[in-house]
């Protein structure tokens, strides 16, 4: 019995380039990986010569892929002046209401009230007061007007008259004077309270006013990390693609290949066996091409 292997090989180019590929995935297997160039290296503890040298190697290649990469690596927008001038406004308006209530809080204790006394205090009590003794005095010369005209003048009746009137008259005095003091100081009194009141409503605005102000600093803050994110995002992008593109590329090329592969004829090795022939087959092989080897010569046909 006889064997037949048949082998079927892709086109030429076709191994070219799947030997290349192969050639390439072994030899990066043996390149490690950096994210840094030659400068940020330094060699470990326990880590070979030929191991540090290899991460030299790779640093160097990293930094030549960075300078190659720098028109791709992504970038950020940075922040237009319309968002700068809202943010510095923003802060600007930080803690903006702290002189009221350090006003309002000047305004509190128990002599909190002198500040709110009238400064015309004193001239309405002196021109009430002087209004009072003029009414006095025209009092007394009523009283002494109607002694004369009693005959009585001079007498005592005149002067109990006049004593009288006159007690009379220094109590009233003193009660109006009493009465300006103490309308005044009710005024101030009240203003005064007033102002606390005033003070206790700012004091009970203040978490609220505080709490916007935490709330504006952290939408602030929110901004500026994203906008920070965004740009460690960026660097870390512009890095990975530094770091990863031969790998990358070994990938894109293998995709190629394949595709290329995928459309020839299927690689392999058969094997099929051929049972030898028989005698008689072999003779009657034989005999069939003499006869028709002889006809052909113009003989005549075996009887």
């Amino acid at each position: 019995m006889a064997t037949e292997t048949v082998i079927n090989r892709p086109a030429p180019f076709v191994e070219d380039i799947g030997k290349s590929l192969a050639e390439q995935t072994l030899a990066l297997q043996n390149v490690p990986v950096v994210s840094t160039g030659i400068a940020g290296l330094s060699k470990q503890a326990g880590e070979t010569d030929a191991g540090f040298k290899a991460r030299q190697d790779a640093a160097r290649a990293f930094t030549t892929r960075q300078q190659n990469l720098a028109g791709l690596a992504p970038t950020v927008a940075g922040q237009d002046q319309l968002q700068k001038d809202a943010q510095a406004r923003a802060i600007a308006g930080l803690g903006s209401f702290q002189p009221f209530l350090q006003a309002a809080q000047a305004s509190t204790g128990p002599q909190a009230f002198q500040q709110f006394m009238s400064p015309y205090q004193q001239q309405v009590i002196d021109t009430s007061l002087a209004e009072f003794d003029r009414q006095a005095q025209a009092q007394q010369q009523t009283i002494r007007d109607q002694a004369v005209a009693s005959g009585a003048f001079g007498g005592g009746r005149e002067g109990v008259a006049l004593a009288e009137y006159g007690a009379a008259s220094d109590r009233n005095r003193a009660a109006l004077q009493a009465g300006l003091l103490q309308q005044g100081f009710g005024q101030a009194q009240a203003a005064a309270q007033q102002n606390f009141a005033n003070q206790m409503g700012i004091a009970s605005a203040l978490p609220g006013l505080q709490g916007t102000d935490i709330t504006r600093l952290g939408q602030l803050g929110a901004i500026n990390q994203a906008q920070k994110q965004a740009e460690l995002d960026a660097t870390r992008e512009a890095t990975r693609m530094a770091a990863f593109q031969p790998q990358e590329e070994l990938n894109r090329f293998a995709d190629i290949t394949t595709g290329i592969m995928g459309g020839m004829r299927g690689t392999g090795t058969s094997t099929q066996n051929i049972p030898n022939p028989s005698p008689l087959s072999t003779a009657l092989g034989v005999g069939s091409t003499l006869a028709g080897i002889y006809g052909y010569l113009g003989g005549r046909p075996f009887a």
